[in-house]
């Protein structure tokens, strides 16, 4: 079949503080937030034992055993885009100065799909690529990390979107995006894989796919067979300013779907920028992100760590100091990391000393991230992290 060459056209953006960016600062550039200044609120130090539980509950997930009931499943489906990042092979350069760029395969949703993967979880990843070379090279990519890709789909009128990404000298992220539109834009929902959706534990999807047409239907058709099949709703904004048409539909945007969720990860930035510039440090502010039926609201501070809130009880878990080379894909890395435990077992929602744990690993899982290129080639295995864990307290 002779492939159509889609209209290509790009956004450049240098995501600074005035832009609330970058939308998702794990071990990223220092940005106007750090003025504020973040309390000291009850850290505990993780002890050797806290790790063993890992490495149990590690062995149960990936035998198949573990806390679940004998008809659940605990399938992690990943909804949303994949993309190729180009990530400069000189690390400090603005994009127009770098003399090369490594290809890497990327995009979030695809990110946290192959992460919960390694990490030896079940995941999946519905989506749409290009009826092209990358996009057959994206399909295989989730092949070859046991992701299960039935649900992706190919347009043969449509590129597979791209994205230049890097950490300038001055600390800020630098984006190119192409997609005008990519394959991903285009997704409908006469395409889903409906029955994968209702095998999953946990449905996780961004807030990219809610931008245009047909993708928004397909994205909103896809979380209510989710929602009434029993599946928990996991979502991760991942604000990307330049990809909305303003600042105003990317705010209503996100929260359009806002109150759907079980479960929500956002960063410092994003708290911002959804509220208007109040304070993410202050809890009250927080608080009011926290919609009546959610079981957990996350927030990520980078190297920092991440803080937790439930209805029960609420908290902050410090982070693994690392080296960063390459902040790509961290959150996505952390978001992997506990959702591989919570499809494991859901009872760590009820449980405060067990879910300080998870989030220790999932902290463990984006700091790791950073030390390598490119976001799916840098995310760890379940071993990996174990050993970090077990030698930060050594």
């Amino acid at each position: 079949m002779a492939l159509q060459c889609a209209a290509l056209s790009f956004s450049c953006v240098s995501l600074n503080p005035q832009a609330y960016g970058p939308a998702n600062r794990l071990w990223g550039p220092t940005s106007f937030l750090r003025k504020c200044t973040v309390k000291a609120s009850g850290f505990s130090s993780p002890s050797p034992a806290s790790f063993s539980r890992f490495r149990l509950q590690g062995k149960a997930l990936e035998s198949g055993n573990g806390p679940m009931e004998a008809d659940e499943s605990p399938l992690v489906v990943c909804f949303g885009e994949m993309l190729i990042d180009f990530v400069p092979t000189t690390s400090g350069l603005s994009l127009a100065e770098a003399p090369a760029f490594k290809k890497a395969p990327g995009g979030a949703p695809a990110n946290v799909a192959v992460g919960i993967a390694r990490l030896g979880g079940a995941s999946a990843f519905i989506g749409k690529v290009g009826e092209d070379e990358f996009g057959y090279m994206l399909a295989e990519i989730l092949k070859e990390n046991n992701v299960n890709n039935e649900g992706m789909r190919f347009d043969p009128g449509a590129r597979t979107a791209l994205a230049f990404v890097t950490l300038r000298k001055d600390g800020e992220r630098e984006f190119m995006f192409y997609r005008n539109p990519s394959a991903d834009m285009l997704l409908q929902e006469n395409e889903l894989d409906l029955e994968l959706i209702k095998k999953a534990k946990i449905f996780h999807y961004g807030s990219i796919s809610l931008i245009t047409e047909p993708c928004k239907s397909a994205h909103i058709a896809a979380t209510k067979v989710a929602k009434d099949a029993g599946v928990i709703l996991s979502y991760d904004p991942n604000l990307r300013l330049p990809l909305w048409p303003s600042a105003e539909s990317a705010r209503k945007g996100i929260l359009s779907i806002w109150d759907t969720a079980d479960i929500i990860k956002i960063s410092e930035e994003e708290i911002c920028f959804l509220t208007n510039g109040e304070d993410p440090y202050d809890d009250n502010v927080v608080r009011k992100l926290y919609h009546q039926n959610l079981k957990l609201l996350l927030v990520t501070e980078g190297p920092d760590g991440c803080r937790y809130y439930t209805k029960g009880f609420s908290g902050r878990v410090k982070g693994m100091k690392v080296d960063a080379v390459d902040t790509t894909g961290a959150g996505d890395a952390f978001v992997a990391g506990i959702l591989s435990q919570l499809a494991s077992d859901t009872s760590l929602l009820q449980d405060e000393d067990r879910l300080r744990d998870a989030l220790r690993f999932a902290n463990a899982c984006g700091a790791l991230t950073v030390t390598e290129r490119g976001a799916i080639p840098a995310l760890p295995t379940r071993e990996t992290v174990l050993n970090a864990l077990l030698k930060s307290v050594a």
